[in-house]
């Protein structure tokens, strides 16, 4: 193990996010795993850039961060469900869809990223969603979900480039991580559909990312390391 490296999971107490660190946590690669929500110490929350950037300070404080797993997500709430159709469309949860899925992430990039070491190989991953890409779109609706991981991609691919120049070693991509057991797609999984649990699915999420080379960063792939269409 390297002497002080640093793995770090934002979105911990969720269900993949929980599963990416235990298996961190019991692998033993880096020094420290540390896990960061709305409820740890420090707290993280995407709607506040203040506590992004102090909880950044905190993790490259402890040593060099080498992984960054950023597995947030917002999809529904209560009866805010996803759009079916243009006459289900709302100000507010469209609003609510790129704070959480696109404005959030891109503000875990502009404090963790920096803070990747330069000389070194390192990783920021977030998770993304295949109905976001744009080449893939067959069925319509979701119109806030698809559009701000949409967004998302567009973000890893623009901030991928921009590291690229200081960090030619890092790597800055996104990660749809399949259909999963956990409470943000339980309303939408069919009946008979072979879900994942979250323990498989950071498995395969896992093993993608420490397969990935550094050309590969900008990149939006399938948890299985299948590139997807943008």
């Amino acid at each position: 193990m390297a002497g002080r490296t640093i793995a770090v999971v934002i979105g911990a107490t969720g269900g993949i996010g929980r599963a990416i660190w235990e298996l961190l946590e019991s692998d033993g690669a880096y020094a420290r795993v540390i896990g960061l929500s709305r409820r740890s110490d420090p707290a993280l929350d995407l709607t506040r850039e203040d506590s992004i950037e102090d909880a950044a300070n905190y993790c490259a404080d402890l040593g060099e961060i080498r992984l960054v797993v950023d597995a947030t997500g917002f999809l529904h709430q209560d009866d805010a469900m996803p759009e079916k159709s243009l006459r289900d469309l709302d100000a507010e949860r469209l609003a609510r869809n790129f704070a959480l899925n696109a404005i959030g992430p891109a503000l875990l990039m502009k404090h963790f990223l920096p803070r990747l070491p330069r000389k070194e190989r390192a990783v920021f991953a977030t998770l993304s969603a295949k109905v976001g890409s744009i080449g893939d779109n067959r069925l319509g609706g979701w119109y806030g979900y698809r559009a701000a991981k949409a967004a998302l991609n567009q973000l890893v691919r623009t901030a991928a480039v921009e590291l690229r120049r200081t960090h030619p070693h890092a790597l800055c991509v996104a990660v749809h991580p399949g259909t999963v057991d956990t409470e943000l797609s339980k309303p939408f999984a069919k009946a008979g559909l072979d879900l994942q649990t979250p323990e498989e699915a950071a498995a395969a999420i896992l093993s993608t990312l420490e397969g990935l080379t550094h050309e590969a960063s900008g990149g939006f792939f399938d948890r299985t390391g299948e590139r997807l269409p943008w």
